[in-house]
Formats: C-alpha cells, structure tokens, sequence
C-alpha cells in the first residue's frame, strides 16, 4: 500500500486497540489513546526504510536518506545470506527484513528501552519521529515538497513537547497498563509493534505480498510472500486502496475512538 493508507491504517489500528481496552477494563486515558494513534500511524510508514522513494526515507532529509541506504544493504545481505532454494534472486534488500514480526518486536522493544532508559528526552525524540512521520502520512497533500519540511519538524517537536507534558500529567497515563514504578512510558512499544505489523498486513494484501513470517520456512521458501489469494490482491496505489480501503480505515478509526471513550 502507499503511505497515506499505512498510516491511516495504523491511526485506526490504534483506536481498535483503545476499544477493546476498553471493553477488557484498561481504558486507555484521552492522551494515551491520542498519542498512540499518532505513534502508530507514523510507525506504519516505518518498515518503508528500505526503499529510497518512500515517505520515512525523504521525510528527515539527507539524514534518512543515508539511514534509507544503510537498511536497504543490510536487508539485501540478510535476504542473500539466509534465502532457501525456492526463494528467488533479487537485486535490492525492499520488503525483506523490516516487513517480517522480528523485525516489528524488535522495534518495538527497543523503543520501550530507550523510552525507560533516556527518560523524557528519549520520550521527546520517540514522539518527534514518530509524529513528523504521522503527519506527512495523514497530512500527504498538505506536506508535498521540500520546503514543507521545516514546518512539519516545527510542527512535530512543538506537538511532542505538549504532548509529553500532557501525558506527565497525573492519571493521563504516563503510567498506562505498566504501573509499577520506574514502568512509565514503557506503553509506547506497542503503537510500534503495532504499527509495524499493521504496514505488512497491508502489504501482504498486494499483488507481491509480505514475508511476515521470517525467518520461520514455509516449504522451499524462507521469504515466503504471505498473502491472500491472488484474485483478492491489489496493486498499491489502486482504486480498491484509495476507494475502498481508505475510507474503510476513517470509519473503523471513527468507531473505534468513540468506542474507547465510551461515547458509544
């Protein structure tokens, strides 16, 4: 899928997240269910490092752009070194190893140790990133073109700044669902995890399909591209993914907020 689509995926996956929470008797505060739905949104554009033309890869400037190449080598080395037999040859690392459940629990723990470890400026930098991707995703048409740039970071770090005091704020859920002490923040993996799985599950809806499952082998594969059937995929960018899929994503997005609210 593009990136628009992941993202508003990811903001609706979120939301689920927060209904069902809520239903179990977690209920995530407004600004847990706020900030996680803008985490996850960006982090849905996150396993698109590996490709130069992706949102994530252009949306930090030369500095992504560098870590764009650096994951698209590693990637192709890791799909070259460990391919089965069944696995074909291919010339670039995109959709390899940041689009499988390792590479997505991976991220997504390491972002709950940094937020434990760096404690609230780790926390600021998980929100700038994070939300600097979110809004080029949510806001694709507003944010075309380079000189957008510097109001989407501007942006961004004054969202994360209000937003981090917000979430400090006493039963705003700093603390949400890991309570003991020296926990706080510890949430914001999973907006990550999630996220990251939310982009391949999209993915894997297309005509090439995702290999989620690595490394675990699926016959003579390694990298088997999981997918449905092949008359039910689409090509990215399609009518079926902007008229359909989208504003699937707004409406369950919509219900799933007001869910977790319990305004319905």
């Amino acid at each position: 899928m593009m990136g628009p689509a992941h993202s508003l995926s990811g903001a609706a996956a979120w939301l689920g997240v927060g209904a069902a929470a809520a239903a179990t008797g977690y209920g995530m505060p407004w600004p847990v269910l706020l900030t996680g739905a803008l985490i996850c949104a960006g982090a849905a554009l996150a396993p698109d490092l590996d490709h130069k033309a992706a949102t994530i890869s252009r949306a930090f400037g030369p500095l992504s752009r560098w870590i764009c190449e650096i994951v698209d080598k590693l990637s192709y080395a890791v799909y070259k070194g460990t391919r089965k037999p069944g696995d074909p040859r291919r010339s670039g690392g995109h959709r390899t190893l940041t689009h499988t459940w390792l590479w997505a629990a991976l991220i997504g723990g390491g972002t709950s140790a940094l937020a434990l470890a760096g404690d609230r400026w780790a926390v600021l930098a998980i929100l700038f990133v994070h939300l600097v991707l979110a809004i080029e995703g949510l806001l694709w048409r507003a944010t075309r073109g380079a000189s957008a740039d510097v109001l989407v970071w501007l942006l961004a770090a004054t969202s994360s700044w209000i937003l981090a005091g917000v979430l400090d704020q006493p039963g705003h859920g700093s603390n949400w669902l890991f309570t003991a002490p020296g926990q706080e923040y510890l949430w914001l993996g999973l907006p990550v995890v999630l996220g990251a799985l939310v982009h391949d599950i999209g993915d894997a809806l297309t005509v090439s399909g995702c290999p989620i499952l690595w490394p675990i082998p699926v016959g003579r594969k390694r990298w088997y591209p999981l997918g449905p059937p092949k008359f039910m995929r689409f090509r990215a960018g399609s009518w079926v993914e902007l008229r359909v899929l989208m504003p699937a994503f707004m409406i369950l997005g919509g219900v799933g907020g007001a869910a977790a609210l319990n305004v319905i």
